[in-house]
């Protein structure tokens, strides 16, 4: 009867992340669709880099603060408080209270510091970027690190909950308050100044402003949900002896980010070094890169988590294995096939989304060769980030230090030799090879630390999946190629011309990788596209 009951409590993975993903998959494409925007009616130049450092910088400091801390420690830490006499009421609130705190104090110092973050991420030696320009926007878009840790510390109470779909939709709603934004900055007059830099643009305004009203609305709207779920917060002041627990995991945590950043910080600066608009040209390359992650993986991981939290929380190896193994299994089924797509239709992609507006052929087949350099790394990005929660699940929060660590190692080497042996139009392409190389690294580094951990974990059902993913996508893009070369010789020059290469290279390889998955008999590609398929009904 017990184990039943708590059948009932928790939510099937695959209930919990059908669920979220439509929602994911609207706030991804509507996250894709107001960065379209930007580059379609501002540009990828200097004036759009300067945006993309500042609006990255609440962020990374948002991370340093405590997000690292929020996304990785405090749902395990919450779910095990649930055992408490008051439900883990009183611990909650001691959370929230010391997390609100620590935030607002960071809020004020980092928006008096913005001229030093923007000195830092931004390299000038080329005379290429406007340090001044980021630093304006910095200070409209700061204060959004105050409501980035609200929407935070909200979601992580709420998923400890097993209520998942609020947190998917509130950034759908950040994502339209940002392209109303963008359509109000098209439709004021006026320019913004480069030189000098004007704080009381209206152009600026509107977009500084515009966005950080977004997330504002973000981490209100779930106040209603958290409300629904019987919570009632309480400043509440005091210690706790589990609070002591956190500190200790928090201070592996922030060295996690702290690594992470100073290869953040060698990235931007050896792209504003490069030529201009490469940071933006970055930053949707990474976006585009990300989007098949961030609907499939992302909603697997939310899903996942507090299952895996549970059974590290009970001892059970086995079952937190055989998580692990899932999770790994559908991953590769459902993200090498694109990836394989991803690196035939790279330059499709980019001028066929990117080619309109104030974006130049040139800046989108930039864009689209990036991301087929760097397609190759997505399996291996979505693994890295599995396996951290599996290590934060267990409570060990000093062994994804450690392999970021090794990561961040080797990847500022490859980045600064980027900056001094690659053509300044073509740094970013090597930037985005680099990222994804780095990624290899960290998820063989985290599979043998978490064999010489857990014993067993199924490698070998593993890399037997990942070999014939592989094997189908090669089949895939070859027919693709191939098709392509025979019916629509030539350059890709024309928005009009990109989306037909993009349609025929789809249409040709996508068949051709679920026939070669069902020929190879893969067992997990029945989960994964009746996972698909529900999701297209649903929408």
């Amino acid at each position: 009867m017990e184990q039943g009951a708590q059948k009932k409590a928790v939510p099937s993975l695959a209930r919990a992340t059908g669920s979220m993903a439509i929602a994911t998959m609207v706030s991804r494409i509507t996250g894709f669709g107001w960065k379209l925007m930007l580059a379609w009616l501002v540009g990828t130049d200097v004036l759009t880099d300067s945006f993309t450092i500042a609006n990255t910088l609440p962020n990374i400091i948002f991370e340093l603060l405590i997000g690292g801390v929020l996304a990785s420690i405090v749902v395990p830490l919450l779910v095990r408080s649930h055992d408490d006499p008051d439900g883990g009421q009183t611990y909650v609130n001691r959370l929230l209270t010391v997390g609100i705190t620590g935030l607002a104090i960071g809020t004020v110092l980092a928006v008096a510091a913005a001229p030093l973050f923007t000195k830092l991420y931004i390299d000038d030696s080329t005379g290429k970027a406007n340090p001044e320009l980021a630093t304006a926007f910095a200070y409209l878009l700061l204060p959004e690190i105050l409501f980035y840790g609200l929407f935070a510390l909200c979601s992580a109470i709420l998923q400890a909950k097993h209520v998942f779909g609020p947190t998917a939709w509130a950034p759908v709603v950040n994502n339209l308050v940002i392209m109303a934004t963008l359509v109000l900055y098209r439709i004021v007059p006026g320019e913004i100044s480069l030189n000098p830099v004007r704080m009381g643009d209206a152009k600026l305004l509107v977009l500084g402003i515009g966005v950080t009203l977004g997330i504002v609305v973000q981490a209100v709207m779930l106040f209603p949900a958290l409300k629904r779920t019987g919570f009632k917060f309480k400043w509440t002041w005091g210690f706790d002896a589990r609070l002591k627990e956190f500190g200790g995991l928090a201070l592996w945590i922030i060295g996690y980010v702290v690594i992470s950043q100073v290869g953040m910080v060698i990235t931007q600066r050896v792209l504003t070094a490069g030529e201009g608009g490469g940071v933006t040209i970055y930053s949707n390359a990474w976006l585009l890169f990300q989007l098949p992650y961030g609907i499939i993986g992302v909603s697997l991981l939310t899903a996942i988590l507090p299952r895996m939290s549970r059974a590290a929380a009970d001892g059970d190896t086995q079952r937190l294995v055989d998580d692990l193994s899932t999770g790994s299994r559908l991953t590769a089924v459902m993200l090498v096939p694109i990836s394989a797509l991803l690196t035939v239709a790279g330059i499709a992609i980019g001028v066929g989304l990117f080619f309109a507006g104030e974006t130049p052929l040139e800046e989108a087949t930039r864009l689209g060769t990036a991301l087929a350099f760097s397609a190759f790394g997505l399996l291996p990005y979505a693994l890295v980030m599995l396996q951290l929660r599996v290590f934060y699940a267990m409570k060990d929060a000093r062994t994804p230090t450690l392999i970021m660590g090794v990561m961040t190692v080797v990847k500022i080497p490859l980045l600064y030799m980027c900056g001094a042996v690659v053509d300044p139009k073509q740094v970013v392409i090597g930037v985005m090879l680099v990222n994804s190389l780095t990624f290899v690294v960290g998820a063989v580094l985290g599979q043998m630390w978490l064999w010489v951990r857990l014993g067993n974990l199924h490698s070998k059902k593993i890399l037997t999946v990942i070999s014939k993913s592989v094997i189908a996508g090669m089949g895939g893009i070859g027919s693709a190629w191939l098709v392509t070369q025979l019916l629509l010789p030539g350059t890709i020059d024309s928005l009009g011309r990109g989306w037909l290469v993009l349609i025929v290279q789809t249409v040709v390889a996508a068949p051709v990788m679920v026939g070669l998955l069902m020929a190879l008999k893969v067992p997990e590609l029945k989960p994964a596209t009746s996972r698909i398929t529900r999701l297209a009904r649903r929408g």
